[in-house]
């Protein structure tokens, strides 16, 4: 498939601004640390902080739309399409996120309740976008629970670690223990992704030249495909890099996503101490990490098409 870089950027971003929320609900639910009585400010930041990145993907994903005046459509078919449904619970999601840093500011009584509502919709909105891809049964590396797990272990690690970040800039005491955790959040994202690639790896394509075409011939060779210059066809469903190229992409965010993160953030863990630059430059790092692993993503995808329209005379 060709990577388009607006859904690059929705997942990428909505997935951190997620992981983020869900490492605030963590901590104010006492599963990572108790905070303190001047936390609260921390609470109010992390939530700006995570509707900033929902909203940014948000808005990256209308450079997807033809006519993005249209879009409010997309709504119409929630019924069958998970499209629909990613382009309802996600607003629905965001609003929630503002509510929960509203009632905090304010002294709302009922913060806690809404960011447990936060937080299930959190973990709808992951199943949801993944299963854009999963429900796509043709293209065999999409299809997998993998995609799922992939998704929202991604979305979580680099939530956590945006999450360290601020805490090491505004709530010191809080970093430590997130470190840990985004640091075993990064290792069993690393872990779900490289199960992916190696499942990828040994797929046999179910359709062929042979069956396509109807021909039991064991040498077929495509010489032209069928157009004299670009085309729909052409142009969507094909990256157009060089096998090098994807090959590349692929160990460059095994290295940004996961072992630099890794070891920046194991490195802080060891002595307690996790500074605002070290945390910073592990999310920045494993950030662009996931733009590649997710470019790879849809790159890796081979669509049956392409049996057709891939090579080129």
């Amino acid at each position: 498939m060709n990577p388009a870089f607006s859904v690059i950027f929705l997942t990428t971003l909505i997935g951190a601004g997620q992981g983020l929320f869900l490492a605030l609900m963590a901590i104010q639910s006492g599963i990572i640390a108790v905070p303190s009585a001047s936390a609260r400010l921390f609470f109010i930041a992390g939530d700006a902080v995570a509707l900033a990145f929902l909203v940014t993907g948000l808005v990256a994903s209308f450079f997807h739309l033809g006519h993005p005046e249209r879009a409010w459509r997309a709504v119409a078919m929630w019924r069958n399409s998970w499209l629909s449904r990613e382009v309802i619970v996600l607003p629905v999601f965001m609003a929630v996120v503002a509510l929960h840093g509203l009632c905090l500011h304010t002294g709302f009584a009922y913060a806690d309740q809404i960011g447990i509502a936060g937080a299930v919709l959190c973990i709808a909105l992951f199943y949801i976008t993944a299963m854009n891809y999963v429900c796509l049964r043709f293209l065999q590396e999409w299809a997998t629970p993998l995609t799922i797990v992939n998704y929202t272990l991604l979305g979580c690690a680099s939530g956590f670690t945006l999450a360290t970040a601020l805490a090491a800039a505004m709530e010191p005491a809080l970093a430590p223990d997130l470190g840990r955790w985004a640091l075993a959040l990064t290792l069993l994202a690393a872990s779900a992704r490289i199960a992916s690639l190696i499942r990828n790896a040994r797929l046999r394509p179910k359709s062929t030249l042979q069956s396509a075409i109807g021909m039991r011939h064991p040498h077929i060779v495509q010489k032209a495909q069928g157009f004299m210059g670009s085309a729909f066809s052409t142009r969507e469903f094909f990256h157009g890099r060089t096998r090098q190229v994807v090959q590349g992409v692929k160990w460059g965010f095994l290295l940004l996503a996961f072992v630099a993160p890794a070891v920046i953030l194991g490195l802080g863990s060891t002595d307690g101490r996790v500074s605002l630059s070290g945390a910073s430059i592990a999310f920045v790092t494993q950030y662009v990490g996931l733009l590649a692993e997710r470019w790879f993503f849809f790159a890796q995808a081979r669509h049956p098409q392409n049996l057709y329209y891939q090579a080129a005379s």
